[in-house]
């Protein structure tokens, strides 16, 4: 896959006029694809796909086209050919872009992330024989993924990540379910079966009678999945150069008000440790790791490199909408075997859903719980509880109210296939809240 863009690459050299410079962008992927439903398989497939964007650079002007490319190198170059043709003539039609920024430095590289990607008939096996009785429902996606960039000044970078991502959800009745995932490179049986027999404990408990909690606050654990979705708001605008500059972020209190967070809060976008690969689409660099929030403080954009010409600073090689590609959390002290027991007398949610701003400018969140939500007494899970709204801050949450971390963080890549596998991801510690508001 590599030699081949590569030999795109060169030919699309070829094809330039003197004035004219292109950047190209390759995504590609080979995926295996089962779907599960009633602890049985209901679809099993295979994708192999090439998309390649083009983008073509002349007087200050910018045209772009994506391809879907078959893989056959001589009808990918005739397809190639007219493209560029195409753009040309689109460039006539153009206005100069004043925010137009791409790299002018060679810094080719490489990556080959290959792991030991478990076998298909192996997961099939495991997962049947763990949803044999109940009524499992979940999505298995893996195999490798393919990134690439390309310009006319010879830059060359390559990455390849292989890694697969196992959703399911164990449903009781009407609303109630378990979710849980599972995600690596390598399949870990072990691993596997203590995630199933975890998500089978809550499952015993689905059937209990409800508890009837009413609208308060309440000292709660999240999950690390409950934790993803609160996060995945603040990277909605929250980190950009962009929408910190006009004052259009979520977290704009922390730039001009000076709030904070607990001390124990530090995020990064950790390219290094991630699964996206380490360049962008115009060509720069990413860095390695980005200080997002740093004990509490906010630290550093994200800054695109449009931003970067707009506002004229260095760009970080930050994607165009300036949010988080490989979001990592740093842990903090709390066994998550222990979780349970700290908690002591509150509120389990391993899940929330539905999340929106109530009030963007305060950073303040509203959502659903989902799935298992459980009350626990005693460090011990006594009975499910109903879906209920939660309204805070993430200022509360991340606050004061932060209770402490736990040691351990998850990784849980973005699920999306949608056109394409993502190589998002997030690594993030479950939490212990003093008091989480429950609205209705």
């Amino acid at each position: 896959m590599q030699t081949y863009f590569y030999e795109l690459a060169d030919y699309l050299y070829t094809l330039l006029k003197p004035e004219e410079l292109y950047l190209a962008w390759f995504s590609a992927e080979e995926s295996d694809f089962i779907r599960f439903n009633k602890s049985a398989v209901r679809q099993a497939t295979s994708v192999k796909q090439i998309a390649l964007s083009v983008a073509l650079i002349a007087k200050n002007r910018r045209a772009e086209i994506r391809l879907m490319l078959s893989g056959r190198i001589d009808n990918d170059k005739t397809q190639v050919r007219q493209a560029v043709e195409d753009l040309r003539t689109d460039l006539g039609d153009l206005n100069e872009d004043p925010y137009l920024l791409y790299s002018t430095e060679v810094r080719s590289t490489e990556q080959n992330g290959v792991a030991a990607l478990p076998d298909t008939a192996q997961v099939l096996d495991e997962v049947l024989a763990a949803g044999r009785g109940l009524d499992l429902v979940g999505f298995y996606a893996g195999g490798p993924i393919y990134k690439g960039f390309a310009n006319s000044l010879g830059q060359r970078n390559w990455h390849r990540v292989d890694n697969f991502n196992f959703e399911w959800c164990l449903y009781h009745a009407a609303d109630k379910a378990v979710k849980n995932g599972y995600a690596g490179g390598a399949w870990n049986s072990g691993e596997f079966k203590q995630k199933m027999d975890f998500a089978k404990q809550q499952l015993a408990k689905l059937g209990d009678k409800p508890l009837e909690l009413k609208p308060g606050q309440y000292r709660a654990y999240l999950a690390p999945s409950a934790m993803n979705e609160i996060l995945g708001m603040l990277c909605w605008g929250g980190f950009g150069a962009k929408s910190q500059r006009t004052k259009q972020s979520c977290l704009q209190k922390m730039i001009e008000s000076g709030a904070t967070m607990s001390p124990t809060v530090t995020l990064r976008e950790n390219t290094r440790d991630g699964i996206a690969s380490g360049f962008q689409r115009e060509g720069f660099l990413k860095a390695d790791t980005v200080e997002l929030i740093n004990q509490g403080k906010l630290d550093q954009p994200l800054i695109s490199p449009r931003s970067a010409k707009e506002f004229n600073v260095p760009t970080n090689g930050a994607n165009a909408y300036e949010s988080p590609e490989s979001l990592d959390m740093a842990g903090g002290s709390l066994a998550t075997a222990d979780a349970l027991k700290t908690l002591d007398t509150g509120i389990f949610i391993g899940n929330l859903w539905y999340l929106n701003f109530s009030d963007r400018s305060a950073c303040r969140l509203t959502g659903m719980t989902r799935f298992a939500t459980f009350w626990v007494e005693n460090g011990q899970i006594r009975a499910p509880l109903n879906v209920m709204r939660f309204d805070d801050s993430a200022y509360r949450v991340l606050g004061d109210n932060l209770l402490g971390l736990t040691r351990e963080c998850d990784l849980q890549p973005n699920a999306s296939s949608y056109g394409e596998r993502s190589t998002e991801s997030v690594r993030l510690p479950g939490a212990l809240v003093k008091d989480f508001a429950l609205t209705l």
